[in-house]
């Protein structure tokens, strides 16, 4: 018997239910145990993608969408940059250099060696992008459209609440927005994981924004 889309709604709410768990545990661990639950989180979401769609047709590498990945996660970069510099002279909402700094604290301590940081940035690039472009993005396009980039984007800025910080929320939206984009033009997750990846290890390692 043909398998209808409605027939794997029981599926994907546990996916989702999986996904979403893990993240609240991923954001209520104590700092130092930050890392090991992203690796945890992280592989949630690969294995729940895998078992929703087998990553059939979520990457199809090219050179124009891995030059995408480049482009985007230097725009982004920018746009960060950019903001960085707002909140800074402008100290919106009381926002500043202890919130950025926390967030960094937890993934570029100094007690965390350069191999570990790479790996965890690593898992969290195709661990976000698999799941919420993959499974959740394609999920929604067919009914909202382009919409269904913002939506997504908006639902895990909100799971981001748990964390108590808002600078994480907000920058949460407008990276997952930019690469909501992405995918929705090139429909080849190389692109996202590429822009994801570099993008994490410009920000966190070469080159922070404080």
């Amino acid at each position: 018997m043909k398998k209808t889309p409605e027939s794997g709604v029981p599926l994907f709410v546990s996916g989702l239910m999986v996904v979403v768990a893990s993240m609240f545990f991923l954001f209520t661990v104590p700092a130092e145990d930050f890392i090991g639950a992203t690796f945890a989180s992280m592989t949630c979401m690969i294995l729940v993608t895998y078992f929703l769609g087998r990553y059939r047709g979520l990457f199809r590498p090219r050179a124009r969408t891995v030059a995408l990945g480049l482009v985007s996660a230097a725009l982004l970069y920018l746009v960060f940059y950019a903001g960085n510099l707002g909140v800074t002279t402008l100290h919106p909402l009381g926002l500043g250099a202890t919130t950025e700094n926390s967030i960094y604290s937890l993934i570029a301590s100094p007690s965390n060696p350069l191999y570990l940081q790479v790996a965890v940035l690593a898992f969290d690039a195709v661990g976000y992008e698999s799941y919420f472009r993959g499974i959740l993005q394609t999920r929604l396009e067919p009914r909202t459209g382009m919409g269904s980039v913002f939506l997504v984007a908006l639902f895990d800025a909100l799971l981001h609440v748990v964390t108590l910080n808002p600078l994480w929320v907000v920058t949460t939206f407008i990276a997952d927005s930019a690469w909501g984009l992405s995918y929705y033009y090139s429909k080849d997750l190389t692109s996202n994981v590429t822009s994801h990846f570099v993008w994490d290890i410009v920000i966190f390692v070469l080159l922070p924004i404080h």
